[in-house]
């Protein structure tokens, strides 16, 4: 058995074979109305996204909208890797960690 290539060993090309194949089977699970399934791919897809995006390109302090959350920003108080540690502006003030894939530069 093959053991999986973790998302931070594969080349660019792999990750864009990976994020085509996981977009097709999300597509696949949201005709069959597998809910669940749907989500856990969709995140699988933001993750590897994240992997593709320069870190450089994202600034603590700096405040970005929500990607598939139209009127949500989020603060970023530092990075780890692929991940933007902060808060929701309008959130409970509780920190989270989101993939930078799914932050937005404001216009």
């Amino acid at each position: 058995m093959q053991q999986e290539k973790r998302y931070s060993q594969m080349t660019e090309h792999e990750l864009r074979q990976e994020i085509a194949g996981l977009q097709e089977k999300a597509r696949k699970a949201e005709q069959l109305g597998m809910v669940n399934e749907f989500a856990v791919l969709e995140r699988k897809v933001q993750m590897a996204r994240a992997y593709l995006a320069n870190p450089e390109e994202y600034k603590p302090g700096e405040i970005y909208e929500i990607e598939g959350a139209p009127g949500e920003y989020f603060k970023i108080e530092y990075l780890n890797g692929v991940f933007a540690w902060g808060y929701r502006t309008k959130g409970d003030g509780k920190e989270e960690a989101l993939p930078i894939s799914m932050l937005k530069r404001l216009k």
